[in-house]
């Protein structure tokens, strides 16, 4: 079933267009050989992950700061495999993260392909709760800057998802209004709830198979987007 009238389709970027955990696991996986840090990699992203989504869910409530989400989670990390690391070393690797994160740019499949097809029918922006310094890199080295009129991340907000400022600026920015709005996203808070309680339509991109969602268009590929637009 096509949704109807809708001119403009609004997409998160990590777990949803941009392939975050593959791309993670490179970065860390150089930053490791580059720092000596001695340590299996699949060991350390075990405890990683997990403790990396908490950080995120406490950063989107604003429990913890940008800094704390960026130091805290590689030193609970660390401690959770009982590999001593000093808080130098922790910091470093916490800036090398960021700084080489956006050099690997794998895409989640049929991304690709779900931008070409919806690109001639729609007009396509990103609304973002990742850094505003790495968000826009990712994008531009990922060749999929191109496609979007609009970029709204929740540092230029001021707020994060599903927080209703961000969504307010970002059709604001896009001249778009919420009706005619359909929103792509992975957090069914963040990205499914906030939007709809701002009056767009939504699409659940169930990225991490949880099928946990009722009443709302459900996909675990973006090619099937164009069942329903």
């Amino acid at each position: 079933m096509k949704l109807n009238n809708i001119e403009h389709v609004f997409f998160d970027l990590d777990h949803t267009l941009w392939d975050f955990d593959k791309n993670s696991a490179l970065t860390f996986e150089y930053i490791f050989k580059l720092n000596k840090i001695d340590l299996e990699l699949s060991r350390f992203l075990e405890v990683y992950i997990p403790i990396n989504f908490d950080y995120w869910e406490n950063y989107r409530k604003n429990l913890v700061s940008k800094e704390k989400l960026r130091y805290g989670r590689l030193k609970d990390s660390f401690l959770a495999v009982s590999y001593p690391v000093d808080d130098t070393i922790i910091d470093k690797l916490s800036n090398d993260y960021i700084l080489y994160l956006s050099e690997y740019n794998h895409l989640l499949d049929g991304g690709v392909e779900a931008l070409d097809y919806l690109s001639e029918k729609y007009t396509l922006h990103i609304i973002t709760n990742g850094f505003e310094e790495v968000q826009h890199k990712k994008l531009k080295n990922s060749n999929i800057l191109n496609y979007f009129n609009t970029i709204t991340t929740s540092e230029e907000a001021g707020v994060k998802k599903p927080h209703p400022t961000i969504f307010e600026m970002s059709l604001k920015k896009a001249n778009a209004l919420p009706e005619k709005s359909v929103m792509i996203g992975d957090n069914y808070e963040a990205d499914i709830i906030g939007a709809a309680d701002f009056g767009l339509q939504t699409i659940y991109f169930d990225y991490y198979n949880k099928s946990a969602y009722n009443n709302v268009i459900g996909i675990k590929n973006l090619k099937n987007l164009n069942l329903y637009l």
